[in-house]
């Protein structure tokens, strides 16, 4: 299991992750996967990236997925490419590309890592529930 790190400084653990696609898919790169938004309930937050120090890091942000979900165009630091193969995903950040959402251990902070599947999980399995 992942965890994440709240802006608060807390972390977060046993979150239900909400999966919400992109309604203008139209205006973003083609053949990189669906663009989606990563969103955790209680607190409502959503998963983003941001220049820290001149490099792409993981944030978790108090937002209301649908709020960007129904805004007039992408909101590319909140959007991340979910790619499938076979019965893993991967996401890519869309505001960084090459940069994809890792874990390094078990009840660790996931992460963004430009290192796609060498040294740390970017290859991630998930329970779909409706």
């Amino acid at each position: 299991m992942a965890c994440f790190l709240g802006d608060d400084g807390e972390v977060y653990t046993s979150v239900t992750v909400t999966i919400m696609p992109c309604k203008y898919p139209e205006s973003l790169e083609k053949g990189k996967g669906v663009p989606i938004y990563l969103g955790i309930k209680q607190p409502e937050m959503c998963l983003y990236c941001e220049d820290i120090g001149g490099k792409p890091t993981l944030q978790l942000k108090n937002q209301k997925i649908l709020d960007l979900y129904n805004h007039a165009e992408p909101v590319k630091p909140f959007l991340f490419y979910h790619e499938t193969t076979g019965r893993t995903s991967t996401f890519e950040s869309v505001a960084f590309p090459g940069w994809f959402i890792a874990s390094s251990e078990t009840n660790q902070p996931i992460f963004l890592t430009s290192e796609l599947g060498n040294v740390y999980n970017t290859a991630f399995q998930l329970d779909f529930k409706v």
